[in-house]
């Protein structure tokens, strides 16, 4: 792994075995131990209407809610599925959580979502990446304080708001027009395979966006990477097996329909075709030293999905990957904050 200083982020699909309102209760905990223990970031990804998908259609207003509880750690989308919401209220909503949270809001933004979910906001899935290319401008607009018709503009101010844009791809073309735009890139924790090449290592897929997003950026514009990576750190080799063999059995089936090639059956086998990294910090840290894409990242963000362990394994996994895991390649760019429990 390189040794150069990298932001800690904590990722959470809001995925805990429990209903809404104790889901978001239990990741305002996650993300106040992430804080406490010297995470630069909290990611929160949006999805509509799937329980099994995300327990979160409305990122803005729970991180509403997180900014009350937390100081210093950065709230961030991971993302906003903007083809879904109308561009100007995204920017109101995004500058008054901005100013509520004195500053830290990092807005990522894609076209995500189930292709299902497209029908109840009146579009048609095929037609995303046009949309998100008006919707993406409009915002841009409107952050940057211009008139969005009959002499309306963005109020409160965004400041410099929209220096703090990220966009999450799965293609290269992504990767150009992140970094055309001056943009942040989000790259996922795995990407589906194709049938040309099932076996695919993740680096082999994300390196060439990360080399086409450095070729678009503009002259002196510092590049910004997040590599999201499912990482679920415990005690012991066993337990962290035994939990991430119930977890990925159970999204297996999924991520085949949804495009995923499963490459044999053995729990090995999930944990490589699904690309985390499980077992006790010295596993974790050897797994992740594996991955060349690390290399390039400004940011390494951790989430427990899919293997989604117990609400305290998760704290526990938060604290042993930033004590155990992240200092060895000199990762943190700021000292944890507690000791350890």
């Amino acid at each position: 792994m390189s040794a150069r200083i990298k932001k800690l982020g904590f990722f959470t699909r809001l995925l805990d075995d429990a209903g809404p309102a104790e889901r978001y209760s239990l990741v305002t905990e996650q993300i106040r131990t992430a804080e406490r223990f010297g995470y630069h970031t909290a990611w929160v990804a949006q999805h509509h209407f799937h329980r099994d998908e995300g327990g979160l259609p409305a990122p803005l207003v729970f991180l509403a809610h997180v900014a009350a509880r937390t100081s210093r750690i950065r709230l961030a989308t991971g993302v906003v599925t903007l083809p879904l919401e109308h561009p100007v209220r995204v920017a109101e909503d995004a500058v008054v959580l901005d100013l509520l949270s004195g500053g830290r809001l990092e807005l990522g933004l894609g076209t995500g979502g189930t292709p299902e979910s497209y029908a109840a906001f009146g579009h048609d899935h095929a037609d995303r990446a046009t949309i998100y290319d008006e919707y993406i401008a409009t915002l841009r607009k409107a952050l940057a304080g211009a008139d969005l018709g009959g002499g309306n503009r963005l109020y409160p101010a965004a400041g410099d708001l929209a220096s703090r844009i990220w966009q999450a791809t799965f293609s290269v073309p992504g990767g150009v027009r992140a970094g055309r735009a001056g943009d942040g890139l989000l790259l996922s924790r795995t990407q589906p395979r194709s049938k040309d090449n099932p076996a695919a290592d993740l680096h082999e897929l994300q390196l060439p966006i990360v080399e086409a997003y450095h070729a678009a950026l503009p002259a002196g514009v510092a590049p910004r990477i997040l590599a999201s990576r499912s990482v679920f750190v415990a005690d012991s080799r066993a337990e962290a097996r035994r939990l991430a063999e119930i977890g990925l059995r159970r999204v297996a089936a999924h991520f085949a329909g949804s495009g995923h090639i499963l490459r044999g059956d053995t729990l090995d086998d999930l944990i490589r075709t699904l690309d985390s990294h499980v077992g006790t910090p010295d596993e974790v840290a050897e797994s992740l030293a594996a991955d060349p894409t690390l290399d390039h990242a400004t940011e390494v963000a951790i989430q427990v999905h899919s293997i989604d362990p117990p609400h305290p394994l998760i704290l526990r996994s938060i604290e042993l990957f930033a004590t155990r895991v992240a200092p060895a390649p000199g990762w943190a760019d700021a000292p944890c904050l507690s000791e350890p429990a």
